[in-house]
């Protein structure tokens, strides 16, 4: 029968941080559950969050060792950049480098046009195509910098899934939370990012700003078995965007809780064994600690026998349990017999016999 069982008694998540942006979202995992969110699906610009869709799809494309020779268009492109010159050579994996790290919008660009054969408008069709695959429904990109263009538009919680598929390239993984990096010529770049001196165990993030997107940026965090994502867009000031996104994910974080889904320690059942013996005790063979949010109750199923047939020996197998968090399987185990009972000897079974007959005579006379 199923038993509803506190996840952590006696613990309340605490009150999610004040923010001040026109979009954010909250994920965590192990669940994958929305824990917060404002405006999660509006279209709007996300600047250059988008440049971790431009280098997943270069990444898909080319090869890191390969030379780019830098076309006029990436040369002239204004903002952030590393100041790229028509005819410049440089290896695929710097020009992603620069796109991750310092956010540079000239490294994008040659990305673009290397991948895309001299042409932005293929390029940005491999990365509409790109967004599809991944269900970003709600995404269309225009350019692989993210400036501000017409039609160029995702969402918070398309913003998460992208990040979380860049994540799985381990060269973007790499980067994605590198404060620093080396490229071609011995240069030394600097990561936009100033959370990553603030919030411990950044997996990756990328940051952006344009006017018309304001001051956003996507991260992911993983501490102590917990992982959460979340993102800002459209913050007003570059300090309020860190200092938002840095109070969600630590309350994310502190949403979760490590308990005892499965308890060695705990007697889950007894079972009668007859003869007079005393029953057996049925228990788990190892204690299994799992992450849970601290708002999901567990549910627990035992599956033990009320009565064993001898003989039964110790750490044998007879029952399961299973530990469940909003239907979701999150702990299963055996559970076994504490000791070792055989079944009596002839004389020994006898002499029970012997016993019980005595003891209804002496109930009748009584």
């Amino acid at each position: 029968m199923p038993l509803a069982v506190l996840a952590a008694a006696g613990v309340a998540a605490a009150a999610p941080p004040a923010v001040e942006a026109e979009a954010y979202l909250v994920i965590g995992d192990p669940d994958g559950r929305e824990l917060l969110a404002h405006a999660p699906d509006e279209r709007r610009p996300v600047a250059s969050i988008t440049k971790l869709m431009t280098v997943l799809v270069a990444l898909e494309r080319a090869s890191l060792d390969e030379t780019v020779v830098v076309q006029p268009a990436a040369a002239s492109i204004g903002e952030s950049t590393i100041f790229l010159q028509t005819g410049d050579r440089i290896p695929v994996r710097d020009l992603a480098i620069a796109a991750l790290v310092p956010s540079a919008n000239d490294a994008a660009t040659a990305l673009a046009l290397h991948v895309g054969k001299g042409s932005i408008r293929r390029f940005v069709l491999l990365m509409n195509r790109k967004a599809r695959e991944l269900q970003m429904t709600r995404t269309r990109y225009a350019n692989p910098h993210g400036l501000d263009q017409p039609g160029h538009v995702s969402t918070a919680r398309d913003s998460v899934t992208l990040l979380r598929a860049a994540l799985e390239n381990p060269f973007i993984r790499r980067y994605a939370h590198a404060a620093r990096a080396q490229i071609a010529g011995g240069r030394e770049v600097l990561t936009t990012d100033v959370l990553l001196g603030r919030v411990p165990g950044i997996v990756g993030a990328k940051t952006g700003h344009t006017d018309g997107a304001g001051w956003s940026q996507v991260a992911l965090v993983r501490r102590g078995g917990v992982q959460v994502a979340a993102v800002v867009l459209g913050a007003a000031t570059k300090e309020t965007r860190n200092t938002s996104l840095a109070g969600l994910l630590e309350w994310g974080v502190s949403t979760y809780v490590s308990v005892r889904a499965v308890d060695a320690a705990r007697v889950y059942a007894r079972a009668e064994v007859g003869w007079s013996k005393d029953p057996v005790l049925i228990r788990a063979p190892r204690t299994l600690v799992r992450i849970v949010s601290l708002d999901v109750p567990l549910r627990e199923r035992v599956v033990a026998p009320r009565v064993l047939p001898l003989p039964v020996r110790k750490g044998q197998e007879v029952g399961e349990v299973r530990v469940y968090a909003r239907g979701r399987l999150v702990a299963r185990s055996p559970l076994l017999a504490d000791r070792t009972v055989t079944r009596p000897g002839v004389l020994g079974r006898v002499g029970w016999y012997a016993g019980r007959a005595a003891h209804h005579v002496a109930g009748i006379f009584s």
